[in-house]
């Protein structure tokens, strides 16, 4: 039996959608999966409202806490836990105990590749240093103390079906289709790597087959497919029709903002998927523009290219950039 457990709701944010496409594809695999969601889970958005499809492939959806060990005792044992809601030691400290207490065999731990320190080594490799304080790390560490058959993956910047954190690319389609200038911070020749989530999905699952191979280990989460942040521009624009969408660059330490405006760095930020392909007989499956246009179709169809917008921190920044002042 396998347990995968997600989080629905982190702060307004996080990727529901993993929890959704591994349950599919365990469930597909002929693996017994219960699926334990966030009782404050908005039910009526995505992915939570295509959960019938997750129950008509046999999948117990549960709803509880999972910090509380009465939740955890009354779902039963499993062979293997999915962990894709601790931010830290002590939201995984009842499910890493109970998974100890069951005699787990993998313990999957869905991380974050935001905890590398900034550095101008790129790709950037699992044995690059990370940010001590960061809650990911404890989570790592406490999985090792516990001695568990644990497996860490460090995923970014996710995109696909179903998604329930839409910034990476609704930032450049909610401009391109309604006319307006794209900020973009930095020079736009910044690499980045958008993954699809069911390809982090895959991944995840494919500790089960691994056995020991994946076990005390730490793997990047992400396909190998890179592209520059001015050629993403493009890609969408050309899908939405748009002939020569206007991109305006912006240095974001002379650009005074209130909080972070764009969802990218100025930089290069990408990891290596190369331990996972080697280790695990991973591959990426999903191509970005053959599934972008599915992602703008998806798109129009939450008649996000009629909502009215507003943009008053884009008129901030184009304010403050010598061409637009």
């Amino acid at each position: 039996r396998i347990q995968g457990a997600h989080p629905p709701k982190h702060k307004g944010r996080g990727h529901g959608e993993i929890g959704y496409h591994l349950a599919s594809q365990l469930a597909t695999d002929g693996h017994a999966v219960t699926l334990l969601g966030d009782p404050a889970t908005k039910k009526d958005k995505l992915p939570f409202s295509r959960y019938g499809d997750l129950m008509g492939k046999g999948v117990t959806i549960k709803y509880g806490d999972a910090c509380s060990p009465g939740t955890l005792q009354e779902l039963g044992e499993f062979d293997a836990v999915f962990d894709n809601i601790s931010k830290g030691k002590d939201s995984c400290k009842v499910a890493a105990d109970k998974a100890k207490e069951w005699g787990v065999k993998h313990y999957a731990y869905v991380s974050s590749a935001g905890m590398y320190k900034p550095g101008v080594i790129f790709p950037m490799s699992e044995s690059l240093p990370v940010k001590e304080s960061a809650g990911q790390k404890e989570v790592e560490d406490y999985l090792n103390s516990l001695g568990l058959p644990w497996s860490s993956f460090r995923p970014q910047y996710i995109y696909g079906p179903l998604t329930n954190k839409r910034d990476y690319l609704d930032y450049f389609f909610d401009r391109i289709v309604r006319g307006r200038p794209v900020p973009v911070a930095g020079n736009g020749q910044q690499l980045v790597t958008l993954t699809h989530a069911a390809d982090v999905a895959s991944m995840l699952g494919s500790v089960l087959d691994a056995g020991e191979k994946a076990h005390m280990k730490v793997f990047n989460c992400a396909t190998d497919q890179l592209i520059t942040v001015d050629d993403l521009i493009h890609v969408c624009a050309k899908i939405a029709g748009v002939p020569t969408p206007r991109i305006v660059h912006y240095d974001p330490k002379k650009v005074k903002l209130e909080k972070k405006a764009f969802p990218f760095r100025d930089s290069n930020f990408f990891v290596a998927p190369d331990r996972a392909k080697a280790e695990l007989g991973w591959s990426c499956q999903h191509d970005l523009e053959k599934e972008l246009k599915a992602y703008f179709e998806g798109y129009r169809a939450l008649g996000k290219t009629e909502k009215d917008m507003s943009f008053p921190i884009d008129d901030t920044i184009l304010g403050q950039v010598p061409q637009h002042v």
